[in-house]
């Protein structure tokens, strides 16, 4: 579904003034055909309702900030089989792309409400606020910061009744591979929590020499 692209002052690309910072270290529970498992949470004011949601990394390429994947929900009420979803994703490592996302009708505002939903984010507020986090250097941080955006569906078409115009805030735990993230959509309820496990489902996948987001 085509999202809407806006102009803003501090996008998440980087440019090459910022490319001789070091690239986040290499976290094996985030490699190639790693699987993760939970819930996404998709209460509104009318009903609490959660989804089993799994998700498996297809693709990875640090060196450009590049991850891509599959995301399967479960036992989605308007579908008769679970929905699977193709999503790319940025990894905020201050090189490629930082914490102000620049796009997909998100402001910095937008970006600070969300990030600091995340407790091991905010030791790095402060400077986030001055330059989206440009300065900071993450390559031995614990904790991944990125952003998911679903591209398609794989499983279903457009007239599934779901949406996938908004996108994900996440934060990965490199000590146990643990995934918090929260749904951004203007139009849809706010803060949808997914909360994913790592487990030792089988590895597939394949990996990038170079790849750049579009």
């Amino acid at each position: 579904m085509p999202v809407r692209v806006l102009e803003n002052t501090a996008p998440s690309q980087v440019s090459a003034a910022n490319s001789g910072q070091s690239s986040l270290q290499f976290c094996s529970l985030l490699g190639v055909g790693q699987a993760f498992s939970g819930t996404q949470n998709v209460s509104s004011l009318q009903k609490d309702e959660a989804w089993r949601v799994n998700v498996r990394i297809q693709g990875c390429d640090l060196e450009h900030g590049y991850l891509c994947g599959t995301m399967e929900a479960l036992n989605v009420p308007m579908a008769d089989t679970p929905v699977v979803t193709f999503w790319e994703g940025e990894i905020v490592d201050t090189k490629n792309y930082t914490f102000f996302t620049g796009k997909w009708e998100a402001t910095p505002e937008d970006d600070i409400r969300h990030w600091t939903k995340f407790p091991s984010f905010s030791p790095l507020l402060g400077q986030v606020e001055v330059d989206g986090g440009k300065s900071l250097d993450l390559s031995n941080y614990p904790y991944i910061f990125m952003r998911w955006k679903e591209q398609y569906f794989v499983n279903v078409g457009t007239d599934c009744g779901l949406t996938i115009a908004g996108f994900y805030y996440v934060c990965f735990s490199c000590s146990d591979g643990s995934i918090s993230g929260f749904y951004y959509d203007p139009n849809s309820s706010p803060f949808q929590k997914l909360e994913l496990k790592s487990t030792n489902d089988g590895r597939s996948g394949f990996s990038f020499s170079s790849y750049e987001l579009q």
